[in-house]
């Protein structure tokens, strides 16, 4: 089968068990667009101030001033430089720590030991800021210290186990 046919078949399925359980569809879906949209200028502001936030960050390369203090630590504990941005940006921006891994895989190649330690530290952590400014924001919540010490913590063990499994598995 196509996978072409998946959506309209979903939707046709959608469609039948709406006549089926007596529902009128398109006002179902009218209120259903609405809300959408609703939710979408809700949590706007909380979206528009997380993108002008990571941008004010990445490009004060403040990053790069951190990391000129730490670089022989890092170089003694055999850990690749090039990630450590990737790791500290990853629980703020999704696209950010995206287009740090795609550099990543130009400069070394996806399946060199950076490359897949990029990848194992993509999968391993999640952006945390981003959720809480995204999901919180939408619903109003403005006591997010337990949620965000909670994500912060899970982001760290995270970042731990991608340098822990990579180097195990590729090192």
């Amino acid at each position: 089968m196509n996978s072409n046919y998946i959506v309209p078949i979903f939707v046709l399925f959608i469609i039948l068990y709406g006549f089926k359980k007596k529902v009128n569809i398109y006002d179902s879906f009218l209120v259903g667009a609405k809300d959408g949209l609703l939710t979408t200028f809700r949590i706007a502001p909380a979206v528009i101030a997380m993108v002008f936030a990571t941008n004010i960050f990445l490009n004060s390369h403040f990053l790069e001033f951190v990391f000129s203090y730490f670089t022989p630590i890092l170089k003694a504990l055999n850990i690749p430089i090039s990630v450590i941005p990737m790791a500290l940006v990853r629980p703020i921006s999704g696209t950010a720590s995206l287009a740090i891994m795609s550099n990543i895989f130009e400069l070394y190649g996806p399946d060199s030991f950076v490359g897949r330690l990029a990848s194992n530290l993509q999968g391993c952590t999640d952006t945390t800021i981003y959720v809480l400014a995204l999901y919180f924001g939408s619903v109003k919540i403005t006591k997010t210290k337990h949620a965000l010490s909670a994500g912060l913590f899970a982001d760290a063990v995270g970042i731990i186990a991608a340098f822990v499994i990579t180097f195990l598995f590729f090192g």
